[in-house]
């Protein structure tokens, strides 16, 4: 049973992504986009997870269709550059993990256990995993012959082609599309919505309304007046600045995401066809604007060249408590937010969507009942994001800010992640069995845990020799693997984007 008549209100990549899941999803249903043409996106993220693939799957659209017009590239996961101290540990990657990476990497999580509990191991997770390999020699993840299955990988691209190139799909689907400014939104004696007043003077009603007003939320929190769960005590950055830098002629494309610790915050550095997408996301309790712009060019090496802008923007970091309450559903910004350090924000926009749909289909739960049970899965689904971000902070090693220091030592930690970490750094605990216990709960699953905790180095400082007894299996064997599939079965990455043309 689809719903007569639906008024997405706002634009954007999450309004567009909305329009076309919906519209795709139930063609009989009339959807209405209106959107602003005064009020600009945010349009900043340019990262995916695999989740994005499927988006498109889902619609029938090819990477040769919309990977040109959005200037966007492969994305094989993301290096994290300088978040401890260890000796050792500077750096590590975090894969999109896949099928080919099984063989070489079984004997990671083996060493790792190893090294957990005080043996010495070569448990550093960047000589075990394909995609790690495939970032690194600028490689793209399409295997250049059949291998059976699939490899999971992200995108990086221009977020506002992409809302363009999502628009004008929508409109082809037969999403109604209006240009105007909502002025008030008008509740019923139920409490529902009924209609939405613009600036002009329109009335526009409709049965069901979706939020993605951005962080202002007009429909959900500002008329239903739905609470907003901070995270600020889990997550102290509130701001960020955004610039973007040509690239050479003959930059060689990485297919990865570079995330960089500063002094107050993190760098990320993506690439794209055209150019390089580049921010700083910190707290402004520790940094102000200017210091963080300014810590930004010098990394970049741009100094104060006025022909480069940058682009200041605050975030509020949290969720709502009910993402669908009466006859409206928020979705992007207007239901929640988390800083972008595992780019997952195009994941919860397209999972609350599919969410919506597949629950609202379901004729035998009464809908009272549907929307308990779809708020606890999205609110799953942000506090578990949020709990594996954290772990990024709270384990961090460095010493030379207060911003470091803080975000280890006066994170609020949920039980779940208090649990986890807890297992991971006793030695006559089993962490997989934590795991397996969390396992409803969890959004990352375990190669990502295992990753995150053996790439910062969270071992004991003191490491003693293996006895005889334990075999301990050689990194260098599963790096020789990992290089040969690599070498053998994927192409240049910019090559292959340029035959996507």
């Amino acid at each position: 049973m689809a719903i007569p008549h639906i008024i997405i209100a706002g634009g954007g990549t999450a309004g567009w992504m909305a329009a076309n899941l919906i519209q795709q999803s139930w063609p009989q249903t009339r959807v209405t986009l209106i959107e602003s043409k005064t009020i600009g996106t945010i349009g900043v993220g340019e990262g995916s997870t695999p989740y994005l693939k499927h988006f498109f799957k889902q619609l029938g659209i090819t990477d040769e269709q919309w990977m040109p017009a959005c200037n966007a590239t492969y994305k094989t996961g993301i290096q994290f550059s300088s978040w401890t101290n260890k000796p050792g540990y500077s750096s590590y990657f975090h894969p999109f993990f896949s099928q080919l990476d099984i063989k070489p990497g079984d004997p990671f999580f083996y060493n790792a256990n190893m090294q957990r509990m005080g043996y010495q191991a070569n448990a550093h997770p960047d000589k075990y995993f394909v995609n790690t390999q495939l970032a690194a020699q600028c490689l793209a993840p399409i295997p250049n012959r059949e291998i059976g299955f699939e490899l999971d990988y992200g995108y990086h691209f221009d977020a506002g082609l992409l809302g363009t190139f999502l628009k004008q799909r929508a409109i082809q689907l037969g999403v109604e599309h209006i240009e105007g400014d909502i002025e008030n939104v008008e509740v019923s004696e139920s409490g529902n919505i009924s209609h939405l007043v613009t600036k002009a003077g329109a009335k526009l009603s409709a049965d069901f309304f979706i939020d993605c007003t951005g962080f202002q939320s007009l429909l959900l929190q500002k008329t239903l007046n739905v609470p907003f769960t901070s995270f600020k005590d889990n997550l102290i950055n509130d701001a960020a600045v955004a610039i973007q830098t040509p690239n050479a002629s003959d930059f060689a494309i990485s297919p990865k995401t570079v995330s960089t610790a500063f002094k107050h915050g993190w760098a990320w550095n993506i690439p794209l066809t055209n150019r390089t997408g580049n921010g700083y996301v910190y707290s402004t309790e520790h940094c102000s604007p200017d210091e963080a712009e300014h810590e930004l060019r010098q990394a970049l090496g741009i100094g104060a060249n006025k022909d480069i802008k940058a682009r200041h923007l605050k975030m509020r970091v949290g969720r709502v408590s009910q993402h669908w309450h009466r006859n409206c559903l928020a979705i992007g910004l207007s239901q929640g937010f988390i800083e972008p350090l595992e780019a997952t924000a195009l994941m919860l926009v397209q999972y609350s969507i599919q969410q919506f749909i597949d629950r609202y289909q379901d004729l035998k739960t009464p809908e009272a009942q549907k929307r308990t049970l779809y708020n606890q899965e999205i609110n799953r689904m942000f506090d578990g994001i949020r709990d594996y971000i954290v772990t990024h902070y709270c384990m961090n090693s460095r010493t030379d800010t207060a911003y470091w220091q803080h975000c280890r030592e006066e994170s609020i930690l949920s039980d779940n992640l208090t649990e986890l970490l807890e297992a991971w750094t006793s030695k006559d605990k089993d962490f997989d069995s934590v795991l397996e216990k969390q396992q409803s709960s969890l959004v990352y699953l375990r190669p990502s845990w295992y990753i995150i905790l053996a790439g910062m180095g969270c071992f004991p400082e003191t490491l003693s020799e293996p006895p005889t007894s334990i075999r301990i299996p050689d990194a260098n064997l599963s790096l020789r693997l990992c290089q040969k599939y690599a070498s053998e079965l994927f192409n240049d990455h910019r090559s292959v984007l340029a035959s996507r043309l």
